[in-house]
């Protein structure tokens, strides 16, 4: 089976819509959407509507829950907490409440979904290094985990004598009695230096795990920010990040 697992879309309309036509060509057996639908960018109903019409299993994502209203959003930045405000503000009730069912995780027979990390998962915590890392594997019971939260790509990989080492978000052959956490990256804001939106595809008959990029309209998602007058940075980020590539 070919999975298409991704993360962090944020609102992102002109990502989104690159992801989607990639998903076309590519043609996965299975859509895997890690969350954070919502938050920072400009078109948060459109971005939903998409992932509804894929219909694939969905994860809960921090900015998602925090944008229905019914959870403090106190440990959010200042323009974080504007966006949500905003987002919840132009959101219809049947969105709102679509985020707000989400559940915090997924497991089939083969993979594992976790918006932040199984440790806790309400909590969306961050997996930044080999402490946080080993927590959440602590609780995982498939042989893979995908996460998303800090868009940022990477693996951490787990063997069977409880090592954990990294790996580079490249092509990765899989090996036997291994566990893998795999952070996909974010399709909508990207914080690795990479302006392209960032997803991975898993081919489970190969064993093969491959992160992709792809280029979109970033200027357009720009503008929109602007226009809909949330915080000039979230949109300006956006840019700067292009320069850096």
């Amino acid at each position: 089976m070919l999975y298409a697992i991704f993360s962090d879309i944020h609102s992102n309309l002109q990502a989104y819509e690159s992801l989607i036509s990639d998903l076309k060509r590519r043609r996965p057996d299975k859509s895997l959407c890690l969350g954070d639908i919502v938050g920072y960018g400009a078109n948060p109903g459109e971005c939903i509507g998409m992932t509804k019409k894929l219909n694939c299993p969905v994860v809960c994502g921090n900015h998602d829950l925090a944008s229905t209203g019914n959870t403090p959003i106190i440990n959010f930045n200042s323009s974080a907490k504007k966006a949500i405000i905003w987002t919840e503000s132009v959101l219809n009730t049947a969105d709102k409440t679509y985020l707000g069912n989400l559940p915090l995780t997924y497991t089939d027979n083969s993979v594992t979904l976790v918006h932040g990390s199984l440790f806790m998962p309400h909590e969306f915590n961050y997996v930044s290094g080999f402490a946080d890392a080993e927590a959440s594997m602590d609780k995982q019971k498939t042989k893979l985990c995908f996460i998303g939260h800090s868009h940022i790509p990477g693996v951490f990989a787990k063997s069977a004598d409880g090592s954990i080492k990294t790996l580079m978000p490249s092509t990765i052959t899989l090996e036997k009695n291994t566990s893998y956490l795999i952070n996909v990256g974010s399709v909508g804001q990207p914080r690795d230096n990479d302006w392209r939106a960032c997803y991975c595809v898993y081919d489970d008959t190969k064993g093969v795990l491959s992160f992709k990029r792809l280029e979109y309209d970033v200027g357009s998602a720009s503008r929109a920010i602007l226009n809909a007058k949330l915080p000039p940075d979230l949109a300006f980020r956006l840019k700067e990040r292009k320069r850096k590539r």
